[in-house]
């Protein structure tokens, strides 16, 4: 592992989502669920607000809003890059200190001089309501009274109009008021039209003018029932009610016909408007139950149990994998968008924070290690011409053994250090080998055995059919081969091969497993082929590397079960490779002890 993975820079995650598709506004991401983009700089969005500070009171809410948004992901953005600059150049970080830069101070400035002007608008606005609120009570008083009153029906129908006419110019009043306002005015403008005394061809020729701008309504809500932006449905359906309410009333046998009508049309967009929040409310509830899973899944991680460098690396392309995940999940509730976002994001931070101190400690150690195996370098370099073989290897095959109990040395020094070693360990073995198979004779009489039972595999292997008990005859002629010695060096090549190829036709005629081949073949060439100590060692490190690779994928298919039901091809797939990592694991294991039976004859 190199030294230099303390200082790698922590991942970092981006603000809860990357854009699959740029677009233009925060309304479209919204429909397209992605990601806005701010395309301007830190200082166009202050000129921006200062051109609206010259017209505050008119500035487009939407837009501020946007400017708001885009200004702090560029300032969130910048934050990251000089963090991510200062760590990768070898500084702490929780010693990293922003820049200053008075861009927010301006910008805070400028927002703050819109509030105050929009602020003071919608004070006023909100007392111009209250005046228009009293002005439309006073009218609604004027129609009781002339509901109630027997004068001149032509003078009282011009009354009515004025008033009619001044209850329309009036603007807005105070949302909570509107509907009683105008249940009222309805109640009085219909007690006239029905109590007063009024001829017929005034009373007609209103009730149809009436009627008309009814209708048209009606035709209109009810084509709002396929506007595609329901948004912006509802909102042209609140502009019709306006409308309705500020006409005057039809001819009484009709009345309840025509808001019975206006009222289904409403009903349609009102129910289509209620379930796209619903469904959006849904949507983001699901989300933020995934996100939940997110973090649960790296605030619970046992870190006493992460001892090495590839526990470490194989949880951080966990992480890594998580956060990728997260990009791909869209908005939480907004009361809890920010809050599950700082949540990952800590738990994301005390991941790295502890890789960092556990690189740290490491690499502290180090040095001391590396003293440590330079003392067993010489130790065994102080043996290798040693003859007294039984003793020595003992004492060698306990260094190997202290070797692999002493952690990390520095990168640099790793592959150096080891070759050293290790050279020193294979030096006295070459030596001891070549002189405990120096006798030519004995070495003679081998191969004439393990011709013999070259010969009888080979008569096995002609019977058409083998016998039943063929099985247990080739286990014993292979027990046999083992405990057969060296023969001639230039004879050797030749005879194995012609073994392991009668042994794999018989194996394959038998259906013997591919276990029980390998397992075969590693006795047959244990200590033949090389150094059974560094045989050993090659073992147990890939012993090591595959528990480290089946707890991996078993924590990653922790993940997938729980995830969408896509997933299930993947996790099938991801089963079967535990199981054959499993079997592969055993058969290492197998191996191991053959050795350790092997040295404890020695």
């Amino acid at each position: 592992m190199d030294s230099n993975e303390t200082n790698r820079p922590l991942t970092e995650v981006p603000m809860d989502k990357t854009p699959e598709t740029l677009v233009s506004s925060p309304a479209q991401a919204e429909e397209n669920n992605t990601m806005y983009v701010p395309k301007q700089t830190k200082e166009e969005v202050i000129k921006r607000l200062k051109e609206l500070n010259e017209d505050a009171c008119n500035a487009d809410k939407q837009e501020l809003d946007l400017l708001k948004q885009t200004f702090y992901k560029l300032h969130k953005a910048e934050q990251e890059t000089a963090r991510k600059t200062f760590i990768e150049a070898g500084g702490a970080p929780e010693a990293f200190v922003m820049p200053s830069d008075d861009s927010e101070s301006r910008f805070k400035e400028a927002m703050s001089s819109i509030k105050e002007k929009r602020s003071a608008m919608l004070a006023e606005q909100e007392k111009e309501k209250e005046e228009n609120l009293q002005k439309k009570l006073a009218i609604i008083e004027k129609l009781k009274e002339l509901s109630e009153s027997h004068d001149d029906a032509n003078k009282a129908y011009n009354e009515f109009k004025k008033l009619q006419q001044e209850w329309n110019e009036i603007k807005q009043v105070p949302a909570a008021k509107i509907n009683e306002l105008w249940k009222n005015y309805q109640l009085y403008a219909e007690k006239f039209y029905d109590l007063i005394k009024l001829n017929n061809e005034f009373r007609e020729y209103d009730f149809k003018k009436n009627l008309e701008i009814k209708l048209h309504l009606c035709e209109a809500a009810e084509k709002l029932a396929n506007e595609e932006d329901i948004i912006s449905a509802f909102h042209q359906l609140q502009k019709l009610h306006q409308e309705f309410r500020d006409t005057g009333p039809v001819a009484k046998e009709l009345r309840e016909e025509i808001w019975t009508r206006f009222k289904t049309a409403s009903t349609t967009v009102n129910r289509r408007h209620q379930q796209h929040f619903e469904a959006l409310k849904e949507k983001e509830q699901r989300n933020l139950d995934e996100k939940t899973v997110i973090c649960e899944i790296v605030e619970t991680m046992e870190y006493d149990t992460f001892t090495t460098f590839q526990d470490w690396e194989n949880k951080t392309q966990e992480v890594i994998a998580l956060q990728a995940k997260w990009k791909t999940i869209g908005y939480a509730p907004q009361k809890m968008n920010v809050k599950i976002f700082e949540r990952f994001r800590s738990a994301c931070d005390e991941f790295f924070k502890r890789k960092a101190e556990f690189f740290k400690s490491v690499k502290e150690n180090m040095s001391g290690n590396l003293e440590k195996k330079k003392e067993l370098c010489e130790k065994a370099e102080a043996l290798k011409d040693s003859t007294d073989w039984k003793t020595t290897a003992e004492v060698l095959s306990k260094l190997q053994k202290e070797w692999k109990t002493i952690g990390p040395v520095p990168k640099k020094y790793s592959e150096m250090i080891w070759k050293r070693f290790i050279g020193a360990c294979d030096y006295f073995f070459d030596q001891k080998n070549k002189a405990t198979s120096s006798q030519r004779s004995v070495e003679q009489e081998n191969m004439v055995l393990k011709k013999e039972i070259i010969e009888k595999l080979n008569a096995i292997n002609a019977q058409e059919t083998p016998e039943e008990d063929a099985d247990n005859t080739i286990r014993e002629l292979m027990k046999e081969w083992n405990t057969i010695g060296h023969v001639p060096f230039k004879e050797k090549d030749k005879l194995y091969k012609q073994y392991h190829a009668i042994i794999d036709k018989l194996f394959d005629k038998l259906n013997l497993s591919a276990s029980q081949k390998k397992l075969s073949n590693f006795k047959s060439n244990i200590g033949k082929e090389g150094n059974i100590y560094r045989e050993r060692e090659k073992l147990v490190r890939a012993y090591e590397n595959m528990k480290n690779e089946i707890q991996t994928y078993e924590n990653n298919l922790g993940f997938l079960t729980s995830s969408s039901k896509k997933g299930s091809n993947l996790v099938t797939e991801m089963n079967r490779k535990v199981e054959k990592l499993k079997a592969d694991l055993e058969l290492i294991l197998k191996k191991i002890e053959i050795i350790d039976q092997s040295m404890s004859k020695e």
